[in-house]
């Protein structure tokens, strides 16, 4: 059955309706898991995009832009706020909190959450506003200290490396923390400072935060190797003596070129390593479930200390 879909890529119902689609084949589509109830009223077709951790962030930026533009939601004077407002502008987030869609008042008080609501009491002016597609949201570099000030060291180290990785000003972002004074600002602070635009995506963050809460000494990013079949970028190295390698699935689809498959990624990939390993270096691998286990840290310890790298670059607390 073919859907009427808005340009935001929705399914509403006035216009199912329209087009002669019943209530009944729009339950019955979602029960198929053709379709998405994000709100009472508004679906999105069903889609492997939405599969894991960034995929769970795409379905939230669907389920904002259907509360924003929903007129019973009440919520169009409302800019969009914290990881709903990152949705939308794309800035991908650690464990970001989405379970409601986040919305800022403009006011001191008068915070709550309510149906798919989380209405937060804060002020802002006309600059930490933009319209994004007919929609308002909190800019950037609001969003991104929004979301560092609420969440722990790792959550904030991330939002800010990605939000200037996405094209964040680092004096804005600097300006609008400076402002704070609420619970969590030591830490967003602390996460601005050490935060760089060149860690790729949140699991390199996360795995940076851990190596940092430990006291580890901070590696590079992004160093340039030359090996014997290419040049290669190590996501952390060490004096070039110790590299270390987020290894996830989502990564090998990123790298799979045209006409290749996810098996091709993973065996280039292993020859990259060889190249690596032939240079001198040490090659230490991690997982997205070694992150979770906060065994990053474990992994890396033993070769930092007989390597003699321990002393090197000591982190700042």
């Amino acid at each position: 059955m073919a859907f009427p879909i808005d340009q935001y890529g929705l399914v509403r119902r006035a216009a199912a309706l329209d087009a002669a689609i019943s209530d009944n084949e729009l339950a019955a589509a979602v029960r198929r898991r053709e379709l998405i109830r994000l709100v009472p009223g508004v679906f999105v077709p069903a889609s492997t995009q939405f599969v894991g951790h960034e995929g769970a962030q795409r379905l939230h930026r669907f389920k904002a832009i259907a509360v924003a533009t929903n007129c019973d939601a009440g919520a169009q004077a409302m800019p969009l706020s914290h990881a709903s407002a990152a949705a939308v502008h794309g800035l991908p987030l650690l464990k970001p909190d989405i379970e409601s869609v986040h919305v800022v008042n403009g006011k001191k008080s008068g915070g709550f959450i309510q149906g798919h609501r989380h209405v937060h009491a804060a002020p802002f002016g006309d600059d930490d506003i933009v319209e994004v597609d007919g929609m308002l949201v909190t800019t950037l570099e609001r969003t991104a200290v929004d979301v560092a000030t609420s969440g722990t060291f790792a959550q904030s180290l991330a939002a800010f490396d990605q939000a200037l990785r996405t094209g964040a000003n680092a004096e804005k972002l600097a300006h609008t923390l400076a402002d704070r004074r609420r619970r969590g600002v030591r830490t967003a602070r602390r996460a601005l400072r050490l935060a760089d635009p060149l860690s790729e995506n949140v699991a390199e963050s996360w795995s940076r935060a851990q190596m940092i809460e430990a006291g580890l000494p901070i590696p590079r990013l992004q160093h340039e190797f030359r090996g014997r079949r290419g040049t290669y970028y190590s996501d952390f190295d060490w004096d070039e003596r110790l590299i270390g390698e987020f290894d996830g699935m989502v990564k090998y689809g990123r790298l799979r070129k045209p006409g290749t498959t996810v098996e091709d990624a993973v065996m280039r990939e292993k020859r990259r390593e060889d190249d690596l390993r032939a240079l001198g270096a040490i090659v230490v691998r991690w997982t997205w479930t070694d992150l979770k286990k906060g065994a990053v840290v474990g992994m890396l310890r033993p070769w930092l200390e007989s390597l003699k790298l321990l002393s090197s670059r000591t982190i700042p607390a």
